[in-house]
């Protein structure tokens, strides 16, 4: 099964992709969670973003897809992958579309949760009550400054990439506002099972 989860922040990407890792044994792939491995691993793209990283600049699209497709390629990811926070642009998916062509791949499908914006933000107050009630760390981007800047960048760069699927007749919009068990039903039946 290879999956792209698309939706705004907070809307239970994180949630429903641990879910559905579990359910069936592949990994959930994280583009922040890969390009710090590989800067931590000194890998030679990893050392590229390093360099852009500590001078605080946004990483290129070509950096990206490369770490992506070193990652996909790994044992764990044979299987399938579901991959989080990307694409992120539509030269992204493009560039995925070729690399999983390149690899005689292709996605299983492309699941958008769909939400309510300002239920969104209610959602961020409620994270950051439950780390702090759980004694976890709290996020340094889970307020509401930074969250409308998220939500500002997803509406200008991400969203598109929506449509971009829906084009291609592999987006699966779910309402990411049901409860997380109804959210996981839908997403089951949209895969098919």
């Amino acid at each position: 099964m290879r999956l792209v989860f698309l939706g705004p922040p907070g809307a239970g990407k994180g949630t429903q992709a641990a879910r559905l890792q579990e359910k069936y044994r592949i990994p959930q792939l994280s583009t922040g969670d890969m390009l710090r491995a590989a800067v931590k691993a000194a890998t030679p793209i990893g050392l590229d973003a390093k360099v852009i990283m500590d001078a605080g600049g946004l990483v290129p699209d070509e950096i990206v897809v490369g770490i992506v497709a070193d990652r996909i390629c790994e044992p764990d990811a044979k299987s399938g992958f579901i991959l989080d926070g990307f694409p992120r642009t539509v030269n992204q998916a493009e560039a995925l579309a070729r690399m999983l062509r390149a690899r005689n791949m292709d996605l299983d499908a492309v699941i958008e949760l769909k939400v309510d914006e300002a239920a969104l933000l209610a959602r961020i107050e409620q994270r950051v009550k439950d780390s702090i009630a759980g004694g976890a760390a709290v996020r340094a981007d889970d307020n509401p400054e930074a969250f409308k800047a998220r939500l500002d960048a997803y509406h200008a760069q991400t969203a598109p990439v929506s449509a971009y699927y829906a084009e291609k007749g592999s987006l699966k919009t779910i309402d990411g506002m049901a409860p997380v068990d109804a959210v996981s039903e839908a997403i089951a039946k949209a895969l098919g099972g």
